[in-house]
């Protein structure tokens, strides 16, 4: 009988090698045949790219085949840091500028300042028509402890050039955390990364040591990262050993993440604002408030991606970012769209809310999955298609324009703006973003150049839509946000645009009134 048992495994084994032999050797015949006999030259790179990629395609969207170019950059979001020399830059007018300088970072120390031109990086030219973002960051970007020459051009005209040491630089995921009010702080989260947590608990302990006792927390166009950021952040808000979230698949056994730690704040009234853009890691967190009416949800449904992946690095320094379980809130709801239409129609789902209504008219969202869940208070919650909002706020297609979007987003106002900070900086002058945001007013010279810079036609369709009141009040309030962006960063635009933003509105008003409450016990 042993050495029956014995044969058998070892046949297995024998049979389980050869047909990996055999699948390999057959792909790599048909790759062989492609390469030697095919009409014209393609890359071997390109044929195992698109192997794997046909091997892929049959299984969930997220599921993806990551090439060691593109890796480094994905890694860098999710590490939260990067070795580089710490600047912000724009391009205007075919020209590097430095918008803002990373307080003790490396272009710190050699002296770079708000406002230099970077002309030169090692002996390459940085200037001219054909020059974008992504090949600078490649340049400046290299190993820790590098050193890197620019030549940089002042605002007063001379020319020097100056080496750089390369360090670490954070990229942070808590984008801003300021006071809307005198009791109520606002932290926006732009990806949940290896140091969301400890910037989010820092951000929060400063609001609080500035009288926040409520909380809005913006998950909006948040598209996810790690899911122990996500449980840690929520672990923040839950008392006791309250279950956050839990994990399974057909090859991963069920895990469950509970709160721990005493929380930062456990008992303050909570608002979270989600959108079609909040993926992952923001449907868990929003999920598991929303499950143990710990907070009101506000905004629109979210994505709907219930999925875990695991990334496995390849040989070849490439990677594997596989799907390996589902997660499900406290509930027990999966929020996982369906993707049984193909991974375009998946993809194209924004697209689709927009026509049928969903973005716009409350209660019109359908959900594939109509299976009732209960809250720890009883109200009725559903799976199957994203985290619906407690409050829906919809998306204001009137202020959201395609063409107010252009104008505000495009390259000449950016250059006027840009202009104005540049010529009049020694006079702007404020003790914090809150005095800046209360006394300044938008200029109408930042206007009237960025009208000089057009064409007679965009002219004549630009000042139809300022026209409009509403319109021209928005515009101005964009120019105000860019402004104290360049004065303050993040934290000052989000004090001046978030006057004006209707979700945040919406949740100041259930925060200081009585509908929190109502909310949360299901009235």
């Amino acid at each position: 009988m042993i050495l029956g048992f014995n044969l058998r495994d070892s046949l297995r084994n024998k049979r389980n090698l050869s047909s990996v032999i055999n699948r390999s050797a057959r792909v790599d015949e048909v790759i062989d045949l492609v390469r030697d006999r095919y009409v014209d030259t393609i890359s071997d790179k390109v044929l195992y790219k698109d192997a794997i990629s046909g091997v892929l395609k049959s299984l969930d969207p997220h599921s993806v085949y990551i090439p060691s170019e593109d890796l480094e950059g994905i890694n860098d979001d999710l590490d939260g840091g990067f070795s580089g020399i710490g600047v912000e830059f724009s391009v205007v007018r075919d020209t590097i500028q430095v918008t803002n300088v990373i307080e003790n970072g490396p272009a710190a120390h050699a002296g770079l300042e708000t406002g230099d031109q970077l002309l030169r990086v090692g002996d390459s030219i940085v200037a001219g028509k054909n020059i974008t973002s992504d090949r600078i960051i490649h340049m400046l970007k290299g190993k820790q402890k590098s050193n890197v020459y620019v030549t940089i051009k002042r605002t007063n005209g001379s020319v020097r050039q100056v080496a750089i040491t390369r360090d670490i630089i954070p990229l942070y995921s808590v984008e801003a955390s300021i006071m809307l009010d005198g009791t109520t702080g606002f932290i926006k989260i732009n990806r949940f990364s290896a140091t969301t947590n400890d910037e989010f608990t820092a951000a929060l302990k400063k609001l609080m040591g500035q009288g926040a006792k409520q909380l809005v927390l913006d998950l909006r166009d948040n598209p996810g990262g790690y899911l122990d950021a996500a449980t840690s952040i929520a672990d923040n808000f839950l008392d006791g050993r309250k279950l956050i979230v839990y994990t399974r698949g057909i090859h991963s056994p069920k895990m469950e993440y509970k709160a721990g730690e005493k929380g930062v704040f456990e008992d303050g009234k909570l608002a979270i604002l989600v959108d079609e853009g909040s993926a992952s890691a923001s449907e868990i967190l929003a999920g598991a408030i929303q499950d143990w009416d710990r907070g009101v949800i506000v905004g629109r449904r979210s994505f709907g991606k219930g999925l875990v992946q695991k990334q496995y690095e390849l040989p070849d320094g490439s990677a594997l970012r596989l799907t390996v379980a589902k997660y499900y809130t406290p509930s027990g709801r999966c929020i996982q769209r369906s993707f049984a239409k193909g991974k375009e129609a998946y993809m194209e789902d924004y697209e689709k809310r927009f026509e049928n209504g969903e973005l716009t008219i409350a209660d019109t969202s359908t959900l594939a999955d109509t299976t009732r869940f209960f809250t720890g208070n009883h109200r009725v919650v559903y799976g199957g298609g994203g985290i619906k909002p407690d409050v829906f706020v919809p998306y204001d297609t009137s202020r959201l324009s395609s063409g107010l979007l252009s104008m505000i987003y495009s390259q000449e106002l950016k250059t006027a703006i840009w202009d104005y900070f540049i010529h009049n900086r020694p006079n702007l002058k404020f003790n914090s973003v809150s005095d800046f945001a209360k006394s300044f007013t938008a200029p109408a010279q930042v206007a009237n150049d960025y009208l000089a810079m057009l064409d007679p036609g965009t002219k004549k369709r630009v000042l139809i839509e300022l026209s409009k009141p509403a319109n021209a009040g928005y515009f101005n309030l964009q120019i105000k946000a860019q402004l104290a962006r360049y004065l303050f960063r993040d934290d000052g635009y989000y004090a001046v645009s978030l006057k004006d933003d209707e979700v945040v509105n919406k949740a100041l008003d259930i925060l200081r009134g009585d509908q929190y409450s109502k909310i949360i016990l299901g009235k």
